[in-house]
């Protein structure tokens, strides 16, 4: 098990980083297994602490929480808590399921994704140019997944949504987080059933 643990605007010393290491190797060993490896990343913000877990599992899958507190320990200890809570679901749904792609087969294609800068105030000049000015590019996965496992997926880590190609359709397909903290699913070629 390889766990970096690193501070920003804090020094994470020795003591705290054999903490989280031992505690995070706690409570992934007994659901997972040692072959992880991962990232801890405490940072203050005024009088604030945030933890950052990104936990790589060996079939691939990114696994992510966050906690906030008052002092380092604290925070640590809330992103742990829901690092187990989603470690155990993802095992629970695992055996609970049967899956017609196994984790180790499912295909992949990239996407380019792009940050686009939005002009909220009106320009000095005349001129306004119809194309959107992009301020950031990078490269994205778009895996082939059953909607099960997409939804799987998505609520291990803390992202607002995936977009996958359906393994049943051979479409792209959305989920996402909704506000109610369920999970919705985009479709854009119905099917009979669900």
């Amino acid at each position: 098990m390889t766990i970096q643990v690193t501070g920003k605007n804090i020094d994470a010393g020795g003591a705290f980083q054999t903490y989280v290491v031992d505690k995070t190797r706690g409570v992934l060993e007994k659901y997972i297994g040692p072959e992880i490896s991962g990232h801890v990343r405490v940072e203050k913000i005024r009088s604030q602490f945030n933890t950052n877990c990104s936990i790589r599992l060996k079939t691939g899958l990114l696994l992510e929480a966050h906690g906030t507190g008052g002092d380092a320990y604290g925070s640590a200890d809330a992103a742990l808590e829901k690092l187990e809570k989603r470690v155990r679901r993802y095992k629970r749904r695992l055996k609970n399921h049967h899956h017609s792609i196994g984790v180790g087969e499912i295909q992949q294609r990239n996407a380019d994704v792009f940050v686009v800068q939005v002009h909220d105030e009106e320009p000095e000049t005349e001129e306004i140019s119809a194309d959107p000015i992009i301020i950031a590019e990078t490269e994205r996965p778009i895996k082939e997944l059953p909607v099960n496992e997409a939804v799987m997926q998505l609520d291990l880590t803390d992202e607002v949504f995936l977009v996958f190609r359906n393994a049943a359709s051979g479409s792209t397909n959305v989920v996402y987080r909704r506000d109610d903290g369920n999970i919705g699913w985009i479709n854009p070629e119905p099917t009979s059933k669900v």
